[in-house]
């Protein structure tokens, strides 16, 4: 696979021009949220200017790997909720995430953790649903979609959308979080804090 990894010119630019995880963080919050049921490749989400929870993650995994880091994927698994999937990356020893949502706490993540257990734990207190309820229960390993070009070329330029990305974070072991006991004794979230998980929510 060439060194563009089949990008055009312009999208190769386009996704050089973001330069940190930082900027890439940017351009995601640039993009309105997406509501549908889609998984966008990362030249979808570049020509339509759009894309939710998973889009996002692919596509911040896309500009990581153009800026020379690892275009590496990670689940977070919720029970009552919806999966969150977020692009991770690793600097000076340290993980931090990039990642879209319709929660704003489920977002950025300064390359500060010294493990992606304490990167995934940090999501812990803003993964609510709308009832208030904290959902977070599994994370899996960092999946690096490099691994994949063989056997789906092009998944950073196809038309088609990446359902097989899902399908294969579902199915990579998960490490839980809580015990039964601590599970059990969750609070739900205050109405503050429910609330400001929610600004900016998008329902359509």
């Amino acid at each position: 696979m060439s060194c563009d990894f089949g990008l055009m010119p312009r999208e190769w630019r386009a996704l050089r021009a973001l330069r940190t995880p930082v900027g890439i963080q940017r351009a995601l919050e640039a993009m309105p949220y997406h509501v549908a049921s889609s998984a966008w490749s990362p030249r979808r989400v570049l020509r339509e200017g759009t894309a939710h929870c998973l889009e996002g993650a692919i596509f911040a995994a896309a500009a990581l790997r153009v800026l020379g880091l690892a275009p590496l994927l990670l689940d977070l698994e919720a029970v009552q909720d919806t999966d969150h999937v977020v692009s991770v990356f690793k600097l000076r020893g340290h993980w931090g995430a990039i990642a879209k949502s319709n929660f704003s706490g489920l977002r950025f993540r300064e390359p500060v953790y010294r493990s992606v257990r304490e990167l995934v734990m940090s999501y812990f207190e803003s993964y609510i649903n709308l009832r208030g309820e904290r959902t977070l229960r599994a994370y899996s390993r960092p999946v690096n979609l490099a691994r994949f070009d063989r056997s789906h070329r092009g998944w950073m330029t196809s038309e088609d959308d990446l359902w097989w990305v899902p399908e294969h974070l579902v199915r990579v072991p998960h490490t839980r979080l809580l015990t039964v006991s601590m599970m059990r004794n969750l609070s739900r979230v205050d109405r503050r804090s429910l609330e400001a998980g929610l600004v900016g929510y998008r329902e359509h």
